[in-house]
């Protein structure tokens, strides 16, 4: 399949689920508590009204802050590209990148984020950029074993030939180290997507905000920016997760436009069962204090060096799925 149409399938599915991610997270922990709770689309109509209104820029805030939210969106957007919804849709010569290059941007729109919340010289923006720092400097490193150990199994960096290799073992999961790695990703997205028990994003305690507290000079179409590339941040990480770990395109048994379909449906069916198993962590849960996330850092990077350990004592990748 051609560069184009894998760019414009890419595009259109991340960009479409990612604010129904949001909602689907947001009803299912209002169900566990008997609320009504908002609508599954309710990030729809927040990024649509917020669109249409004018921005507030303070004075004293240079082009960083103008620029931050462009910057964080795009860098999700690109990032997306080099994480396939479906290996069905990839191009034939493979993407140009790897799970190197995805870490980079995310880590350029995280820089951006932060100067922007250093930028107005609020003291909330302040504290939550510092915040911000601490927690990517605990989760970088797991992600890194994470897909380094991934990649060794499957002898390549490139996400989609990583995926390849996964869907050609049949059931990842079966093995003792996909499950070390399923649980240091799923930890990693907690910390990665400003979730309980790291973050809260419905809190509007400022003590207590990372993510949110960066946000709060933002207005009208900036603060639609910086939310939806929040959005797509973190369906960029659930799409690794079930991709890598959870394969599904070998069971099509059809071929042409109907299987790339068919794959994208079985592709958000896997999205909405990890976004209500990310709820299910979230209720059952508490905030952390702040000097208690390097525990979970630790847990995650703990459980990815474990998995990457054992690619050396099972004598190699390759060998495992036999």
């Amino acid at each position: 399949m051609s560069y184009i149409i894998y760019i414009i399938i890419q595009i259109l599915t991340i960009v479409l689920t990612a604010p129904l991610v949001n909602g689907i997270i947001k009803k299912a922990k209002a169900v566990s508590q008997k609320r009504t709770g908002p609508p599954v689309f309710q990030m729809y109509y927040d990024l649509y009204k917020l669109i249409r209104k004018g921005t507030v820029v303070s004075d004293v805030s240079s082009w960083i802050y103008k620029a931050a939210p462009y910057v964080v969106f795009s860098t999700a957007l690109a990032a997306a590209l080099l994480v396939p919804v479906s290996t069905l849709v990839t191009p034939a010569n493979s993407i140009p990148g790897d799970f190197i290059l995805m870490v980079s941007v995310f880590a350029l729109g995280r820089f951006f984020m932060m100067a922007a919340g250093l930028d107005t010289g609020s003291t909330f923006g302040g504290m939550g950029s510092s915040r911000e720092a601490m927690i990517s400097s605990l989760a970088e490193p797991s992600i890194l074993v994470c897909l380094f150990t991934a990649g060794l199994i499957s002898g390549s960096t490139s996400l989609d030939r990583m995926m390849t290799f996964m869907q050609s073992t049949g059931t990842p999961l079966t093995h003792p180290a996909t499950v070390l790695l399923f649980l240091a990703l799923l930890s990693i997205i907690m910390m990665e997507t400003a979730r309980i028990p790291v973050d809260d994003p419905a809190t509007h305690l400022e003590l207590t905000m990372v993510h949110e507290a960066m946000l709060l000079e933002y207005s009208g179409r900036h603060l639609a920016l910086m939310e939806y590339g929040a959005a797509i941040k973190q369906l960029v990480f659930m799409t690794l997760l079930v991709n890598l770990l959870v394969p599904h395109d070998q069971i099509i048994g059809i071929a042409g436009a109907g299987a790339v379909v068919l794959s994208l449906l079985i592709y958000l069916l896997k999205v909405i069962l990890l976004a209500v198993l990310i709820a299910l962590v979230e209720i059952n849960t508490v905030k952390f204090r702040l000097f208690s996330i390097p525990n979970l850092a630790a847990l995650s990077f703990i459980l990815s060096f474990l998995a990457f350990l054992q690619y050396f004592l099972m004598g190699g990748g390759h060998v495992w799925f036999v």
